[in-house]
């Protein structure tokens, strides 16, 4: 059996550009975050031990996110590499965390007409003014890790939160090598342009050139301050775009999420920003307003849950399975008469 042929999975009737043609997909990330609030990943070094200490807890949100609307369960191997496995201690764990997040990701996609998505990220190892040796340690790590999940099985690969342009065409050249469709997204900590300095539209430009199937934004911005470069994006490109916001109030002043600050002057990323969190309406609003963008790929990132997918499904037209369980506050004992007119008509028709 060739290469290619393993990552032929029959759990999926459409894959991923098929699914692209036909409507917006809708993805849902924020595992490490959202499985550290509940207990399961340390913050500090991020690294997804939980994939090998509590299985059962990524399928579950894996399943949660797939009940939510997700098409996508992405393989929790984010930042599941040699350079950050060394910080807790379990780089021989590397091949084995890496294959059991594509498999659990699998089992649970298996219950849905569900994509799974091999998943890279920033390494920290890559160095502007070091290519030549840095990109071999890069590349060497991106090629190790898409080895097991391609073996594993995966429909594509997202190679997201990128810093520098080099870094990511590495990932976008070892997935093209492997014959799969590439997802590419940039992270926007920078105020304009990526930390080898390149302007975020013409570093995606420069992605669709190279053969990225799909290109755009995910992590450190709010849907505000995300929008506008999204948009400037859609325009300069004619491939597939992404927008993956993170569900923060950033703003002008902050317009990321590791910039807001908490009343006291703290810096509230990445462990005291629960006042800054978006409601799900406001996520449903940007859903919205991404697909009348043009956005292709519309998801949220660190800080995501499924309230927030729901209602981002339900705000793009589609009842999921756990749209069963939608508010209706109007039949609340106690908050159901002070429902007023205005209130039940918003609850209502933010969904469409």
């Amino acid at each position: 059996m060739s290469r290619r042929e393993r990552t032929m999975r029959k759990t999926t009737t459409r894959g991923i550009q098929e699914r692209l043609k036909q409507s917006v997909v809708l993805g849902a990330e924020g595992y490490v975050f959202e499985l550290e609030r509940r207990g399961y990943i340390k913050a500090g070094p991020y690294v997804p031990e939980v994939v090998l200490d509590f299985p059962e807890a990524v399928k579950e949100l894996h399943r949660e996110f797939l009940r939510a609307g997700s098409e996508v369960m992405v393989a929790l191997t984010y930042y599941a590499h040699r350079e950050k496995l060394k910080d807790v201690g379990r780089e021989h764990d590397l091949e084995w965390m890496n294959r059991q997040a594509v498999r659990l990701a699998n089992e649970v996609a298996r219950e849905g007409d569900a994509l799974v998505a091999g998943n890279i990220c920033n390494t920290w190892a890559y160095d502007p003014q070091n290519v030549q040796e840095t990109s071999s340690i890069v590349r060497a790590m991106y090629e190790e890790q898409l080895s097991w999940a391609v073996e594993e099985g995966v429909d594509f690969v997202i190679a997201e939160t990128n810093d520098y342009l080099g870094e990511a065409l590495i990932a976008l050249e070892v997935i093209k090598q492997l014959q799969l469709p590439a997802m590419i997204t940039l992270a926007t900590v920078q105020q304009e342009s990526t930390r080898d300095g390149y302007d975020y539209v013409e570093a995606c430009k420069i992605l669709a050139d190279h053969g990225a199937d799909i290109v755009g934004l995910n992590c450190d911005r709010g849907p505000e301050t995300m929008l506008p470069i999204i948009e400037a994006i859609r325009s300069a490109v004619s491939c597939y775009v992404a927008a993956q916001p993170v569900p923060y109030k950033t703003n002008p002043l902050a317009p990321t999420f590791e910039s807001l600050r908490t009343q006291n002057g703290e810096q509230a990323f990445p462990i005291m920003l629960e006042p800054f969190l978006c409601t799900r309406f406001e996520m449903a609003a940007f859903a919205r307003q991404a697909h009348t963008l043009g956005v292709n790929y519309i998801g949220v990132c660190c800080g995501g849950a499924p309230h927030y997918v729901r209602a981002m499904a339900e705000a793009l037209g589609r009842t999921v399975p756990a749209s069963k369980y939608s508010p209706e506050m109007e039949l609340h004992p106690m908050l159901g008469s002070q429902v007023s007119d205005k209130d039940t008509h918003f609850l209502t028709d933010w969904k469409s």
